[in-house]
């Protein structure tokens, strides 16, 4: 367990719906106006946070830093892509001024020291720290010291190294949401891990989450049955959009589609049943689906009833289905006409 706390004005805590995150990652492909579209594209979807990644090239990149996939036709270099993907900080400001009117938390994963420090001028509600950062101590000693919560990938690392930068933020005092993820993209379904949320949840009690990179609204859903506090799920305007993330990425659609079926999973997990109480409840409909005793044919009174002469059939107000062997024999004291339910007051 843990003590519940908030980002923004979202709870986390057991029990409280899921924080549902459209990752956009590089897809606005450094355009501002395409960045600003993604905001209103997953308030319209119903997610409650909007994530970007703050690049700032000549703070985290070298120039040989080489391609993951060569995918671009207008970077020379790695370096020059991140380069294209920069904002200016007006920029950014203007971005979590956009996501605040949409009512969405406002997130974006910092690359570097100065990116820190730059998010902590335009105003975000937490940390989220993407993998390959889990072991760069500077970055968390640096983030862990403003006290907002730390949302941590684990997609790159080990669990001692886990270990470690979970016992960082803690002794730091911050709040922690630990999220399995697996780097691929896209991530196929026998390496998303969903077993490590359970773990996470024993060995650090602390809030647990998914970053997921399947392409797919299942992993979302899954985890969702687990009672995860946080889902990260990178989107895309189209799948026929450019850009290296767009495999691992679902649209629009597929994201409203995930939103409602987490709230559906959550309401029904939330909700046991007491089995007694839904057959009273049931009452009528049970009357409409169950079955009675009924005469075959038509049957004179005195007649002695057996396996011949009944047959059972709906709805089920008279005698029940399950007490036909018990009829059987015993003496009508009045007639019964064919396809006419047998009452307790015919028999002798």
């Amino acid at each position: 367990m843990f003590e519940p706390f908030k980002i923004g004005n979202h709870a986390v805590g057991e029990g409280r719906p899921c924080i549902i995150v459209a990752e956009v990652a590089q897809a606005h492909d450094g355009s501002l106006g395409m960045a600003h579209a993604y905001i209103d594209a997953a308030a319209a979807a119903g997610a409650n946070a909007v994530k970007f990644q703050t690049h700032i090239a000549a703070a985290e990149s070298t120039a040989g830093e080489p391609w993951r996939v060569k995918f671009s036709m207008q970077d020379a270099s790695r370096y020059d892509y991140w380069k294209r993907m920069e904002f200016t900080k007006e920029q950014w400001h203007g971005l979590k001024h956009h996501a605040d009117e949409r009512g969405l938390i406002f997130l974006s994963s910092p690359f570097s020291l100065e990116a820190v420090q730059l998010l902590v001028e335009v105003g975000v509600p937490a940390w989220k720290i993407p993998s390959g950062e889990t072991a760069n101590t500077p970055m968390l000693d640096r983030v862990i010291a403003t006290g907002w919560p730390v949302i941590l990938s684990t997609g790159m690392s080990p669990l001692r190294e886990i270990d470690s930068a979970v016992n960082r933020v803690k002794a730091g005092g911050a709040a922690l949401i630990v999220l399995q993820c697996t780097t691929a993209y896209p991530c196929p379904p026998e390496k998303v891990g969903l077993n490590m949320i359970g773990l996470f949840r024993a060995r650090y009690s602390c809030a647990v989450g998914l970053s997921d990179h399947s392409g797919t609204i299942y992993p979302g859903l899954a985890s969702a049955a687990f009672g995860i506090q946080f889902l990260e799920v990178h989107l895309v305007l189209s799948r026929e959009m450019f850009g290296p993330d767009v495999p691992a990425s679902i649209t629009p659609a597929d994201l409203r589609q995930l939103v409602e079926g987490i709230r559906f999973i959550e309401k029904m997990t939330a909700s046991p049943v007491d089995k007694e109480a839904m057959a009273r409840d049931a009452g009528e409909l049970r009357l409409a689906f169950t079955k009675s005793v009924v005469a075959r044919c038509d049957l004179p009174a005195g007649a002695v009833l057996d396996e011949d002469v009944l047959t059972i059939k709906k709805p089920g107000s008279g005698i029940p289905a399950a007490r036909l062997p018990e009829i059987v024999g015993r003496r009508l004291k009045r007639p019964v006409t064919a396809d006419t339910l047998i009452s307790e007051d015919d028999l002798e």
